[in-house]
C-alpha cells in the first residue's frame, strides 16, 4: 500500500500544492474549450474525469480540510456528475497513509510517549485512512482497541487551506461568490470541531447515551485516559463498512432492518436532541455479524436551532407546502426570500424551492418509503442537472438560504444515499422515542 512520509504543514507548502492542482485544472479547460468544437458529445465528460482526478490527487496527500470539502461533495450523488462522485468517495476511508516512522513520530507529539507505553500492542500501519486521521489497532489487557490519530498540521492549516480551496470549489461547483463567505464560515467552524478529539469523545458519548435504546444500533465506547485532542480510542468495533456490505447483496428482510435502524438513529436525533451526527458516508458506519448497525464516528454534529428546526420541517407538511402564505412566510424565515428581493427573483426563488421541496419531502408523505426507487433518485439527478445548468440562476450570482441547510442537507442526503445504497424499505412516519 502507498504510504506518505511527510505532509506539507506550512502555508507555502500547502498553497503551491493547491496552485499546482489549480494550474492543471486550467489545462484542463483549455483542453475542454478545443474539444467542445471537435467532439462536443465527450467534451464535457472529459472535462469533469480529468477535473476530479486531478483535484483528487492534489488533495489527497494534503489531507486535512481541503480534502474534508472533496469527501463532503461526494455525498451529493445527485447534485454531483459522477466522476467527483466516484473519485471524491475514495476519500471517506481510503486514501494513502502515513507511514509507519511518520505514525510513532506523530503519537509522541501528540501524547508525549510512544505507542507501546501505553498499549500491550500497537499496529503502526494504518487499518483506514480518511481525511482528518487515520485508524489504527491496539490491545491493552486483553481488550482489542481502535485508535484514531489526527495528521500533523490538519487543525493548524483549516482556515487557510480553505481560502486556498474555496476559488476553485466556487469555479468548480458554481458557486456564487456574492454573500458566499457565511457559508465558507460554517464549514470552517464544523472542521474546527472536528479535529477537536476531546470534543469528539462527549460528543460521542452523549449521542450514544441518548440512542442506547434504539434496536440493532451499537456504538463503541470511548477511553479519555487513553485520548488527547489529536488521538482518539476506542472498542475495536468489528463489521463490514456499510458500502462493502451494500456489495455483498443482503437479504431484503436484512436491508430493511438495517435501514430502519439508520432511519430511526436519525430521526430521533433530529427530533429529540436537536443535534445529529452530520456526517452520515459509509465510512462512519459499520455493519456486524448480527446485522447491527454500528455508528463509529461523531466529529461531525450539527446543532439545529429552533429557528431553523421549526420552518424547516414545517414545510415538510404539504398542507403548509401548498399554501401560498405559509410558504412564503416560511421561505423568509429560511432566508431563501429576503426584502431586497424583486418581484422576478420572489417568483423565481420561490417556484425553485417549491419544486426541490415537493420532491425531497417525499419521504415523509407515507408511511412507508422504498428508497430503492431509481424513479425518485432519478429525480433528484434530474432536478440538480437542471438547476445545475439553468442560466438564469447563475445571471442571479446570489447565494440562498441560511447557513444551517449546509450541513443539515447533508445530512439528509447522506441519509437518503445510504438507504438507496442499501435498497431499505422503512417506516418513515414513526422513530423510536
Amino acid at each position: 500500500m502507498e504510504t506518505i512520509d511527510s505532509i506539507p504543514t506550512s502555508k507555502i507548502q500547502r498553497a503551491t500544492r493547491l496552485l499546482t492542482t489549480g494550474v492543471k485544472i486550467g489545462g484542463n479547460y483549455l483542453k475542454y474549450y478545443g474539444e467542445k468544437i471537435t467532439n462536443p458529445d465527450l467534451a464535457r465528460d472529459n472535462l469533469n474525469t480529468n477535473n476530479a482526478e486531478d483535484i483528487y490527487d492534489g488533495l489527497k496527500n494534503l489531507k486535512g480540510s481541503a480534502l474534508k470539502v472533496a469527501q463532503m461533495l461526494s455525498m451529493e450523488k445527485n447534485f454531483l456528475p459522477q466522476q467527483y462522485v466516484e473519485k471524491f468517495s475514495l476519500s471517506q476511508f481510503s486514501v494513502p497513509p502515513l507511514s509507519a516512522p511518520l505514525v510513532i513520530k506523530t503519537f509522541k507529539r501528540y501524547f508525549g510517549k510512544s505507542p507501546l507505553d501505553l498499549f500491550d500492542t500497537f499496529n503502526p500501519n494504518a487499518i483506514n485512512a480518511a481525511s482528518i486521521g487515520q485508524v489504527h489497532k491496539a490491545t491493552l489487557g486483553g481488550r482489542d482497541l481502535a485508535v484514531k490519530i489526527q495528521y500533523p498540521g490538519v487543525a493548524e492549516s483549516i482556515s487557510s487551506d480553505l481560502a486556498m480551496v474555496k476559488p476553485i470549489a466556487m469555479r468548480m461547483f458554481n458557486i456564487p461568490a456574492k454573500d458566499s463567505e457565511k457559508y465558507f464560515k460554517e464549514v470552517e467552524t464544523k472542521l474546527n470541531e472536528e479535529t477537536n478529539y476531546i470534543l469528539e469523545i462527549a460528543q460521542s458519548a452523549e449521542i450514544a447515551n441518548a440512542c442506547s435504546h434504539i434496536p440493532n444500533l451499537r456504538f463503541p465506547e470511548y477511553y479519555p485516559e487513553y485520548s488527547s485532542e489529536r488521538v482518539i480510542t476506542m472498542d475495536w468495533m468489528t463489521g463490514k463498512h456499510l458500502s462493502e456490505f451494500c456489495k455483498t447483496n443482503p437479504d431484503q428482510n436484512i436491508s430493511n432492518k438495517i435501514g430502519q435502524a439508520l432511519w430511526d438513529f436519525y430521526m430521533f436525533q433530529v427530533h429529540q436532541l436537536r443535534k445529529v451526527h452530520a456526517d452520515p458516508h459509509p465510512g462512519n458506519f459499520l455493519v456486524d455479524d448480527h446485522d447491527n448497525l454500528i455508528a463509529i464516528d461523531f466529529g461531525c454534529v450539527k446543532e439545529i436551532p429552533e429557528t431553523f428546526y421549526n420552518p424547516y420541517f414545517e414545510l415538510a407538511e404539504p398542507e403548509n407546502l401548498n399554501n401560498p402564505a405559509i410558504f412564503r412566510e416560511k421561505l423568509f424565515e429560511l432566508e431563501i426570500l429576503s426584502g431586497k428581493d424583486t418581484r422576478e427573483e420572489t417568483i423565481y426563488f420561490s417556484n425553485l424551492f417549491k419544486e426541490v421541496l415537493t420532491l425531497l419531502t417525499q419521504p415523509f408523505q407515507s408511511e412507508s418509503f422504498d428508497f430503492s426507487d431509481e424513479t425518485f433518485f432519478g429525480k433528484l439527478a434530474a432536478l440538480g442537472e437542471k438547476y445545475a445548468n439553468d442560466k438564469e440562476l447563475k445571471k442571479m450570482n446570489v447565494n440562498r438560504g441560511s447557513k444551517h441547510f449546509i450541513y443539515i442537507n447533508r445530512t439528509f442526503f447522506g441519509l437518503f444515499s445510504l438507504l438507496h445504497d442499501l435498497k431499505a424499505v422503512v417506516d418513515t412516519k414513526q422513530f423510536v422515542v
